[in-house]
């Protein structure tokens, strides 16, 4: 049986196509009779629904001892289909930058394996509070960018200092932890 954390995760990760279609596919059907900027809002309305389930369903883990093994596979791929959702289908409506783009989700693909590769050696490399914030900055950074805010962009590079720092943070932390 699947325990609310885990369908919470589950949530997460259907909401990032149904985001991802809102945000670049103006031209269907079903949407041609409806302004884009109304998709922009469901699609921000999504994702802010999105990020609320990553903190509960944490929380919910956390608090009430439902930690499980599918919830450590879950929640991690869940944030990553939801950022790979928005940053993608931002970058293919010309309002996020692909280089920045492309500097988070490496950084993102290249600490999720090295966080793996440390799991394989018995280490465990907790998440750094430069990570929560830039998890923080990246969900707000889109949500500005959705809704095609002012400064929106600025966000978004901060966003991507932020992110490259943390991953710093996460390669000291595995090389510390091989001296131990």
């Amino acid at each position: 049986m699947i325990n609310l954390p885990n369908f919470l995760a589950l949530l997460r990760i259907a909401i990032a196509p149904l985001m991802f279609i809102l945000l670049v596919n103006r031209d269907f059907p079903l949407f041609t009779s409806i302004h884009y900027s109304w998709l922009d809002y469901f699609a921000a309305l999504l994702f802010v629904i999105a990020s609320a389930t990553d903190f509960f369903d944490g929380f919910i883990a956390r608090r009430w001892n439902q930690k499980t093994l599918l919830g450590a596979i879950l929640d991690p791929l869940a944030d990553k289909m939801l950022t790979l959702a928005a940053f993608l289908g931002l970058m293919m409506i010309d309002r996020a930058s692909p280089w920045a783009v492309y500097l988070i989700l490496t950084r993102e693909f290249f600490i999720t394996g090295l966080r793996v590769a440390a799991v394989g050696e018995g280490k465990d490399i907790a998440a750094s509070m430069a990570g929560k914030v830039k998890t923080v900055l990246q969900m707000i950074a889109i949500g500005f960018l959705m809704m095609n805010w002012p400064f929106a962009t600025l966000l978004l590079w901060v966003s991507v200092g932020l992110t490259l720092y943390s991953g710093y943070e996460y390669i000291i932390g595995y090389t510390k932890k091989g001296d131990a």
